[in-house]
């Protein structure tokens, strides 16, 4: 079956199976390796994408539910050169170890921060719950989130607190 779909703002038109998985759609058909499969069982949220505005486990999801859906992944958050400010907070944090979870990681922080754009720690650890680090960096990882909350939030106020 043909499904027509936009991915990181762009219009994408595939054939898929019934039985095609969206996570290998997005890595295999469209080369977008940012999403990675970890568990394939949608419990390590190393798959995790924005699919019309919340955040899901690809590889949970049939490719042809993707059918007229916009899907954000980690390669669709810098525009140009100039990297998401969640990007710049693990960089700047040390957040990325090994850097497999990473992506999900980082599509869990978004979501929360288009919901909240103010969260406390605990809605941070809310957020990242269903997101596993298997190098136990949470505590940068929560501080990353943080930061960029923080960034965000004075370059729209336009004050420092």
């Amino acid at each position: 079956m043909q499904i027509k779909f936009k991915v990181n703002g762009e219009a994408r038109e595939i054939e898929v199976t019934p039985f095609h998985r969206l996570l290998d759609l997005l890595r295999e058909d469209l080369g977008l390796t940012g999403v990675k499969e970890g568990c394939g069982k949608g419990e390590c949220g190393a798959c995790s994408v924005i699919m019309n505005g919340r955040l899901i486990p690809s590889c949970l999801v049939p490719a042809p539910q993707a059918d007229g859906a916009e899907i954000i992944t980690i390669e669709g958050l810098a525009e140009g050169n100039s990297l998401h400010p969640l990007q710049e907070a693990f960089i700047e944090t040390g957040a990325v170890q090994c850097g497999f979870c990473i992506p999900g990681m980082i599509m869990a922080g978004k979501n929360l921060l288009d919901e909240n754009p103010s969260p406390n720690e605990k809605e941070v650890r809310t957020a990242l719950s269903g997101n596993i680090c298997r190098c136990t960096g949470y505590t940068k990882i929560i501080e990353a989130v943080m930061l960029a909350a923080d960034k965000m939030d004075s370059k729209g106020s336009g004050s420092d607190e």
